[in-house]
C-alpha cells in the first residue's frame, strides 16, 4: 500500500489515522532518507493515541518512554526509538537488545526510526513504513505488514 502525502501536515494527519489501527504490542519500523517524515509521522501517532509530552527526534537519547494522557483518552504508551546512532555499532542488533524495547513491547506501541534490519526480531509481526520525500517536496508512505493481522487492519486506511 502506498499512501501520497502532499505536505508535512499531511504525514503527521496520516500518522493520527494510523494510530486508531496501532495496539499494545504493535512494532512499527520507518525507513526513509532524512527529512522523509519519519518523526512527523510519530508525532501523529502520538497524537492519535493520545500519549504525554512532545514527540521529538530521539536520535541522541536513542529512545523516550510517553505514557497514555487519560485526559487525552489515551490508554496505549508509546515508545519511540531512533537507531540511526547504532548503525555503526559492531553489533547494532545488540545494542537495540541493550534497550529492552521488548520489556515494554507489550504494553505500548513501539516506532523505531531507522529499525529495518535492526528491530524485526523483537516480534514475528510488524508494520514497516518506507518514508520517501520527493524533490517537489511532496511526500510517499509505503505500508509493507509483516506477519500477524496487518494486512486486515490496513484495508481500514484505504477507505
Amino acid at each position: 500500500m502506498v499512501v501520497k502525502l502532499p505536505a508535512l501536515a499531511d504525514t503527521h494527519a496520516f500518522g493520527r489515522r494510523l494510530a486508531g489501527l496501532l495496539r499494545a504490542g504493535d512494532l512499527v519500523l520507518l525507513t526513509g532518507p532524512l527529512g522523509a517524515g519519519k518523526t512527523a509521522l510519530t508525532q501523529g501517532i502520538g497524537a492519535g493515541l493520545g500519549v504525554l509530552g512532545d514527540i521529538t527526534s530521539p536520535t541522541f537519547v536513542i529512545a523516550r518512554v510517553h505514557r497514555p494522557d487519560p485526559a487525552r483518552a489515551g490508554t496505549v504508551g508509546l515508545v519511540h526509538a531512533d537507531a540511526y546512532r547504532l548503525g555503526d555499532a559492531t553489533d547494532p542488533r545488540a545494542e537495540i537488545d541493550d534497550l529492552d524495547l521488548d520489556a515494554s513491547l507489550d504494553d505500548s506501541v513501539t516506532v523505531v526510526e531507522w529499525g529495518e534490519g535492526l528491530a524485526e526480531h523483537l516480534t514475528e509481526s510488524h508494520l514497516h513504513i518506507r518514508l520517501d520525500r520527493h524533490d517537489d517536496d511532496t511526500r510517499t508512505a509505503e505500508l509493507v505488514p509483516v506477519g500477524g493481522d496487518w494486512p486486515a487492519r490496513l484495508v481500514a486506511l484505504s477507505a
